[in-house]
C-alpha cells in the first residue's frame, strides 16, 4: 500500500489543513516511509506470542473522579465572544 497525492489532499481536507505542492510531496514521502516501517512488522514471526493488553503487570491506581471547581452558566456566558440567552454560539464547522 502506498500513499498518493490525492490521499494526502483528502487527509489535509479532513484535518482542515492547507499545504503547497512541495509540502504535499514531502508529506507523501513521509507517509510512505511510515507505511514501509509498519510493513516491516509483517516480516516478524508472531506465532505463539500472546497479545499485549497492558504495558505493566501492576494494577492501575486511579484517582477518584471529584469535582474541583464549577463555573455557573452565567459566568461561562459572560466570557463568551458570541452568545444568546442560554448558549455559547460557535462557528459551523461541518458542511452537511
Amino acid at each position: 500500500m502506498s500513499v498518493d497525492i490525492k490521499t494526502v489532499e483528502r487527509i489535509a481536507e479532513l484535518a482542515k489543513l492547507q499545504f503547497n505542492n512541495e509540502a504535499k510531496e514531502k508529506i507523501q514521502a513521509d507517509m510512505n516511509k511510515m507505511l514501509d516501517f509498519v510493513g516491516k512488522l509483517n516480516e516478524l514471526d508472531t506465532e505463539g506470542v500472546e497479545p499485549l493488553i497492558y504495558m505493566l503487570d501492576e494494577p492501575q491506581r486511579l484517582r477518584k473522579d471529584e469535582v474541583n471547581g464549577q463555573v455557573t452558566q452565567q459566568e461561562a456566558l459572560k466570557n463568551a465572544p458570541d452568545k444568546d440567552s442560554d448558549y455559547i454560539k460557535v462557528p459551523k464547522v461541518i458542511k452537511q
